[in-house]
């Protein structure tokens, strides 16, 4: 067998034991999102939604619809690639991939699109569960899809940058829950920009969360506050440079020798 099928095969059966990874263990992967959601779409949707009715002639419950996807999806993407990394690391069976045939760039790629893969599957659930609230529509379904794509491989390579990095489960659950999730949440999720003051709208602008978020609620919507191709063609890149810094970490050994 050549190196080429060698490589082709170990992709796709490290791919595979990832994704069944989460996928075996729904308790922990898509209850809790299902859960966190429905309280969302109950509290802010409904509730807050009748007092503030619309956004940008949207109602608002369909407005805050793109940033919970958003939100499940890259914290999920970000989550998975964080802990199935640390977790190798921790109890050293991540030392069987690397002394595997397979090529680091490959390693990387099947870390990276399985936990890609978990996000767009938690945020397809948001999206089922907003359906059940408001009737949902798509509007430009190229951007959704590019966008939905770029975001969630993105953090899952920052995820895998995350779990290299990490020194102990403390350092994971302050990445995601006090770095990743208010970055979300002052992207723009449950408010439009045009509603604050010019400086917050100026420094909003730094996050690249306001960036997703609109590019996502283009695609549902056709609504956004920032042009959809600048976003796309930045983000782009930058998900680019980031698998690219996951493969260069991997094969210096970054976080994976003693």
């Amino acid at each position: 067998m050549s190196l080429a099928s060698l490589d082709v095969t170990g992709f796709y059966a490290l791919l595979r034991r990832e994704v069944l990874r989460f996928v075996r263990r729904p308790r922990n992967t898509f209850v809790p999102p299902f859960i966190t959601n429905v309280l969302y779409f109950s509290v802010f949707g409904v509730i807050l939604g009748e007092r503030i009715n619309e956004i940008a002639g949207v109602p608002y419950i369909l407005f805050i619809l793109p940033g919970l996807i958003v939100l499940g999806a890259v914290s999920n993407a970000f989550e998975n690639a964080s802990f199935s990394i640390f977790h190798g690391r921790w109890n050293r069976y991540i030392e069987e991939a690397l002394t595997s045939p397979l090529s680091y760039s490959s390693m990387v790629g099947a870390y990276v699109l399985s936990s890609a893969t978990r996000g767009v599957l938690v945020g397809a659930l948001v999206a089922l569960i907003g359906a059940f609230f408001t009737s949902v529509g798509v509007a430009q379904p190229f951007y959704l899809v590019a966008f939905m794509l770029v975001i969630t491989l993105l953090f899952a390579g920052l995820g895998v940058v995350g779990g290299l990095w990490a020194d102990d489960f403390d350092d994971l659950t302050m990445m995601n829950q006090f770095i990743l999730r208010p970055l979300v949440f002052f992207g723009g999720v449950f408010y439009s920009l045009n509603e604050i003051p010019e400086t917050f709208q100026q420094a909003s602008l730094l996050n690249p969360m306001v960036y997703m978020v609109n590019g996502v609620r283009y695609g549902f919507l056709g609504v956004t506050e920032v042009d959809p191709n600048l976003s796309l063609g930045v983000l782009t890149a930058l998900t680019l440079a980031v698998v690219g810094l996951n493969v260069v970490l991997f094969r210096r050994g970054y976080g994976l020798t003693d």
